[in-house]
């Protein structure tokens, strides 16, 4: 017995894991074509992944663009496996950077921080202005049922189209959280609960889009035997974020890497992100000062997101997180999953995945569950 494969439409994961799309700059080319070598869905995170570029501060649409395309062509040589791009709905850029990722080829997009209601239109535009029928697959990130019926029925009404999938992040996830922060620690939401509802909600399209609407389920997954577990629930998958973060091939700094390894339970914490949500993260000297009312002043270059008040806000949230992946953690931090105290050591993304085959295996041999 073995992991189960995951079934996109046409697309075919052998290792049913999607390795959540990670910004600022942490899951770029190498970590997702790392994940798709194993037979998982690499993603590539589309937020600021122009950080790099001479002209990002003077010209950040053309900037990010530019850098996205170059990461999916990356990706596609070291890989032939699936590479999916990870696109904030709360970006400026959003509408641009799903036009380049279909028309670079990319497998899958993932799209959540928002619900992305404009993503299946921008898909046909692109197929029209290109005259070329793309596959891109168009999966919505939802954190309930609720939100994934109305999804699927704006998208109907407007397009024609229904989504490929359906990833639930629950409250457990890392980085921006589509809860409340009261109901972050509500066992009511947690990530056993939203399943059913969220597998009843892509059911129930089944029929109308003539095809399977896998749900591929995230936040808080970290062992085989979670894997297990959400597959008995009604899952097709999983997405993981960060066990990914502690591998050779992750697209971060060292040190990066080494605060989830020296990382306890008692290090994370949950604070108000200027993206408006919020988000799970580990404590430090730049999250410090800012609880205390120190605004680091800055001027707005970078216009990344829309929802981003420049006078209010007490930090650039991207120059925190960029400065954060290149290893400079006092002036910023780190985004992480609720079981980042759990990671003890750095490995390869082989081993990893490895790991949660044993894992899975030995789970599902010795209760003798059977996928769902």
């Amino acid at each position: 017995m073995s992991f189960p494969v995951l079934k996109i439409g046409d697309l075919t994961a052998a290792t049913p894991i999607v390795q959540g799309g990670m910004g600022v700059g942490i899951s770029l080319s190498r970590l997702a074509a790392a994940v798709a070598n194993e037979g998982g869905i690499g993603v590539i995170a589309g937020a600021m992944v122009g950080m790099r570029e001479p002209d990002v501060a003077s010209n950040p649409v053309e900037a990010n663009v530019r850098a996205l395309r170059r990461e999916i062509e990356k990706a596609r040589e070291l890989t032939s496996g699936i590479i999916g791009v990870n696109i904030m709905v709360a970006l400026t850029t959003f509408a641009d950077l799903v036009k380049t990722s279909v028309a670079a080829g990319a497998d899958v997009i993932f799209s959540g921080a928002g619900l992305p209601m404009d993503l299946p239109k921008l898909f046909q535009e692109t197929c029209e202005e290109k005259k070329q029928e793309f596959r891109t697959k168009l999966v919505p990130i939802v954190s309930s049922g609720r939100a994934a019926a109305l999804i699927a029925k704006k998208w109907a009404a407007k397009t024609g189209l229904l989504p490929d999938a359906f990833v639930l992040e629950g409250p457990k996830a890392g980085g921006h959280l589509g809860f409340s922060k009261d109901d972050i620690f509500n066992t009511d939401f947690s990530l056993e609960k939203l399943v059913g509802g969220v597998v009843d909600a892509a059911k129930s399209l089944e029929d109308k889009a003539g095809r399977a609407i896998p749900v591929i389920c995230g936040g808080g997954v970290f062992s085989g035997e979670d894997i297990a577990r959400m597959i008995s629930l009604g899952a097709s998958g999983v997405q993981m974020a960060t066990r990914f973060v502690a591998t050779e091939e992750c697209d971060a700094d060292i040190r990066f890497k080494e605060a989830y390894v020296n990382a306890t339970e008692d290090d994370i914490t949950i604070i108000q992100s200027p993206v408006g949500m919020p988000g799970r993260a580990l404590k430090g000297k730049f999250i410090e000062a800012s609880r205390e009312g120190k605004k680091k002043p800055f001027k707005c270059v970078f216009h990344c997101i829309k929802t981003c008040d420049p006078e209010n806000t007490p930090y650039c949230i991207s120059s925190a997180l960029i400065n954060a992946m290149k290893g400079n953690l006092d002036k910023g931090f780190v985004f992480c999953g609720s079981n980042v105290g759990r990671v003890k050591s750095i490995v390869t993304v082989r081993e990893l995945v490895e790991s949660l085959r044993r894992e899975y295996d030995d789970f599902m041999n010795s209760f003798k569950v059977q996928p769902a």
